[in-house]
């Protein structure tokens, strides 16, 4: 029987991880209709051997090509109507499978992922990452305007919302680390593009299958559950905040509509504490404004007893510090890349369809 789905596990050195993932998509309640694919992007450590050790194809990179092109040679080599993304730190449930598969029975469904749950464990920023849990869909409000006071007012709501919805819904785009898509789809959108190293592939991609199918729905689908295995590093986390305004700032290049990912808080607090030089009063106020822009921690903090939240507020702040690096970082590295807009303008310039 031809496999209903294929599920793609990109990997850069995870052995373990790849390992740990492919055990769990072995009890999956719907085993038997999915194909298995590890695509090794550049590995020095064992990934492609544990990839066959469990049967599953296996496409290999001999040197690292990044995200984007790691999940299109899973893309090239998959069979199934339906291809599925995971990364090598992401243990699904067993029904996860089941679960998407069973949203594109809906007519005019082109993408379902899932929610994706920071693992339980000991350590405070693995705490701070299951309160702050950064592998979100991201909403179809997004949609509404490109306007950047509306976008700073949908900023401003997240960081005051309480709850996180576990609804099914259209979304705007998903989380790469739990998403699937109808392969036909991603065919005729351009697959990723591959000069998304790292960060920001999974929404660009959402951008243009929106563009190309403008009736599709991405759909957000709650019992498609993957618990993701975050590094306890603060470092770590600090690291890819700055990867992911990296890939923020090449979006922005790429899409000048969209407007760029650069955060105010960082900025707000650094303007205080200059200010703070001539007013030394102010320093007060500097320590204290984290709290303001990012309630959810002192909240907690009185909701639960747990003096350990009062610090969310300052790694948030720095987290979105080293994005803001990142973003400026990207802005340079990625100051040649053409607009999408004007390389449709010239596209069809070529084909003679502008005078």
């Amino acid at each position: 029987m031809p496999p209903k789905m294929s599920v793609v596990i990109c990997s850069l050195n995870g052995a373990a991880g790849v390992d740990r993932c492919i055990r769990a998509l072995s009890t999956q309640t719907i085993r038997s209709a999915l194909e298995v694919i590890v695509v090794d992007d550049g590995s020095t450590d064992a990934t492609s051997d544990v990839g066959r050790a469990h049967a599953a194809k296996v496409i290999r990179h001999e040197t690292n090509l990044g995200l984007a092109a790691a999940r299109n040679s899973g893309l090239d080599a998959a069979t199934a109507p339906v291809v599925a993304f995971l990364d090598d730190d992401c243990e699904p449930e067993p029904q996860w499978a089941e679960q998407l598969l069973g949203d594109y029975q809906d007519e005019g469904v082109t993408g379902a992922g899932g929610p994706i749950t920071p693992a339980v464990r000991n350590g405070f920023m693995l705490r701070y990452l299951e309160r702050h849990n950064p592998l979100k869909p991201q909403e179809t409000n997004l949609a509404k305007s490109n306007r950047l006071i509306y976008r700073f007012k949908l900023y401003v709501r997240r960081q005051w919302t309480q709850t996180e919805d576990l609804s099914r819904r259209g979304v705007y785009s998903f989380a790469g680390a739990n998403m699937s898509f109808l392969r036909q789809a991603l065919i005729e959108t351009g697959k990723f593009d591959e000069r998304f190293r790292f960060g920001s592939e999974d929404q660009d991609l959402c951008i243009r299958l929106a563009q190309t199918f403008p009736t599709g729905q991405l759909v957000f689908v709650p019992g498609a559950r993957v618990v993701h295995h975050f590094k306890s590093p603060i470092h770590d986390t600090l690291r890819r905040s700055r990867a992911y305004g990296r890939g923020s700032a090449r979006l922005y290049r790429k899409w000048p509509s969209v407007p760029p990912t650069l955060f105010p808080g960082p900025i707000v607090v650094l303007a205080v504490l200059l200010l703070s030089a001539r007013r030394p009063s102010l320093a007060v106020a500097a320590a204290a404004i984290p709290h303001l822009l990012y309630p959810q921690g002192l909240r907690g903090a009185i909701a639960n007893h747990s003096a350990e939240s009062l610090l969310d507020a300052y790694i948030q702040l720095a987290e979105e510090t080293c994005g803001n690096i990142g973003f400026v970082e990207g802005l340079w590295l990625f100051r040649d890349l053409v607009p999408e807009a004007v390389k449709e303008a010239e596209h069809r310039e070529g084909m003679g369809l502008v005078p």
